[in-house]
């Protein structure tokens, strides 16, 4: 481990961070990934990408938002933003899940594609699966530019943890990223949230990191739903 004065670590809870640098391109996104780069050299006003929960898809929305200054939509504003500044792109992200006015967001969409005013949808089922009444809004969404993202397989998720260990000069032994990759929720975001935890967590305990600090990390990052099956407290296998 990187040599370092020992000090206090607060708070070992973890904030997700959506920054463009924490976002860790590979094949599973590649394509979404470059169409959010692109803008504003867009070739239809809508998009829409669909993939798994936590395969980064909420990250990438964020991405574009910073980039071209677009508002998420949610149900309180659905109402506001489709009566005035009707030239600000916008996101919906969750568009399957939020509960929208359907009325109010086929009006949005229909807005969006006769003024040419960015509109990004984000959703984790195909459209036709989307729970609304009627096919208008789905009709529409079909006429957007469609991206999959998909979750991160275990070479690509151990690739990240090489990276980002890498980027913060510290020493992992392989099997202990194999152990992390085998137990951990499948999602960029969630390497770059471990990454940190660890990081702090073997600050804090004056320990290299090894399968005890891997374990303690994870337990925290699961502390809701209990110990992740297979380890105990002190990440021995049982």
């Amino acid at each position: 481990m990187r040599s370092r004065a020992k000090q206090l670590v607060l708070d070992l809870g973890h904030t997700t961070s959506f920054a463009e640098e924490d976002f860790i391109v590979s094949d599973a996104n590649r394509l979404a990934f470059d169409h959010v780069m692109a803008f504003p050299q867009w070739a239809s006003s809508l998009s829409l990408m669909t993939g798994p929960a936590k395969s980064g898809k909420s990250h990438l929305a964020h991405i574009w938002a910073r980039r071209s200054a677009a508002e998420f939509i949610t149900g309180a504003n659905l109402g506001d933003v489709t009566d005035h500044d009707l030239t600000r792109p916008l996101v919906i992200d969750d568009i399957d899940r939020v509960g929208l006015d359907e009325h109010l967001l086929f009006h949005l969409l229909n807005q969006s594609m006769r003024d040419h005013r960015p509109l990004l949808m984000v959703a984790r089922s195909p459209i036709g699966e989307w729970p609304f009444a009627t096919d208008d809004v789905k009709s529409r969404a079909r006429l957007a530019a469609h991206f999959a993202v998909e979750a991160a397989d275990d070479t690509q998720l151990s690739q990240m943890f090489a990276k980002l260990l890498a980027d913060r000069q510290l020493r992992v032994d392989p099997k202990t990223i194999s152990y992390l990759v085998a137990r951990m929720e499948r999602s960029h975001e969630e390497v770059v949230a471990l990454t940190d935890l660890i990081d702090r967590l073997a600050l804090t305990r004056g320990r290299a990191i090894g399968r005890s600090i891997a374990a303690e990390a994870l337990a925290q990052r699961d502390q809701h739903h209990g110990l992740f099956p297979g380890a105990d407290e002190t990440g021995n296998e049982n």
